[in-house]
């Protein structure tokens, strides 16, 4: 059952499907509702005061991102990925982002340059502060920046889903290793080479970057979950 909320912005400017795929969505990814959970949804419409039918089809939504499995006699719960499928990831997200950059250099502007430094300033304060539900944002904002002059809207949103699926276990592995150095310092080296429209060697330190991060990753959730097993009680 998924926990009430301790609090709640009013629903404005948007529909009620929506705004529930936003809220769960960032519990999801802010790692509130964990992997393997069960999402009920009478419990969900009851906590945001709404009816199933809003909640059934947010949950589907989420379910075309990839973050919510459904299973028959069980219903929804909250994507578990396993390490192989985690890599996997990564390997498609270094594919189509190389791809999508080298087709957006060309149409590069020194203002979207210059935005795109100003979201990793942005992306400097909230690790300072340990602004956690700003960190995925504010990454994926960096990169959409880069990548939307591809006008490639399509691929666009493929990537965004990649980026929401392994999200949640970023965000854990840089709050408990504070990895943020590495990242960021990529992400400025990314940004330089394209202020110069230097297309082939911004897309191979993407591809480095973005493969690295996985391995990191991967490394570190596998540590991770083996010294939660090692916790857990034996019966």
């Amino acid at each position: 059952m998924v926990s009430k909320p301790t609090s709640f912005e009013p629903f404005r400017r948007q529909t009620v499907t929506g705004a529930i795929v936003e809220a769960l969505r960032e519990r999801i990814l802010g790692g509130q509702i964990p992997g393997g959970a069960q999402l009920r949804q009478d419990a969900i419409a009851a906590d945001y005061g709404v009816s199933r039918i809003p909640v059934r089809e947010a949950l589907r939504q989420l379910e075309a991102e990839g973050i919510v499995t459904f299973y028959p006699h069980r219903g929804a719960t909250v994507s578990e990925l396993s390490l192989a499928e985690i890599g996997e990831l990564f390997e498609i997200r270094a594919r189509l982002e190389t791809d999508i950059l080298a087709r957006a250099v060309p149409h590069l502007t020194d203002a979207i340059c210059d935005r795109a430094g100003q979201v990793l300033d942005s992306f400097d304060k909230a690790f300072e502060t340990e602004e956690v539900t700003a960190w995925g944002q504010l990454n994926w904002q960096f990169h959409a920046a880069l990548y939307e002059p591809a006008d490639r809207p399509r691929t666009l949103t493929i990537i965004q889903n990649l980026h929401n699926n392994t999200d949640r276990y970023s965000r854990l592995q840089l709050l408990l290793t504070r990895g943020s150095a590495r990242a960021q310092m990529e992400h400025r080296q990314i940004l330089a080479l394209c202020r110069k429209r230097e297309a082939d060697a911004a897309c191979a330190l993407l591809e480095r970057h973005i493969l690295a991060a996985g391995n990191a990753l991967i490394q570190f959730l596998a540590e991770h979950r083996a010294s939660i097993e090692a916790k857990e009680p034996t019966s």
